[in-house]
């Protein structure tokens, strides 16, 4: 296991396997990206059959999100940032309006 793993112990196994498989894909990508003008290391098969997988892992894990009743945000955060979107900021509306100074 790894530290990755410690950071999502809330998810289920299905979802824990996607997310190490979506990661496996996507190192694979970046480790053979070839520079413009030179040919790519994999086939043109190869790289679609990368992205209908891709494609699948995602639509799968929007799918358990779903059932689960999990928020798909997957940007990173801190850890004493609240989790919830709804946190309300109060605004003083009067001092808004007051015009500065000259």
């Amino acid at each position: 296991m790894t530290d990755h793993d410690d950071d999502h112990a809330e998810l289920t196994k299905e979802q824990k396997i996607l997310r190490i498989m979506q990661s496996v894909l996507t190192d694979v990508a970046r480790d053979t990206h070839a520079p413009p003008g030179m040919k790519h290391p994999l086939s043109d098969k190869t790289i679609q059959n990368i992205r209908d997988c891709l494609s699948l892992i995602t639509a799968r894990q929007q799918e358990l999100a779903e059932a689960l009743g999990q928020d798909m945000n997957m940007r990173p955060r801190y850890a004493d940032e609240p989790r919830k979107s709804d946190t309300v900021v109060p605004i003083n509306i009067d001092a808004l309006r007051k015009k500065p100074e000259s």
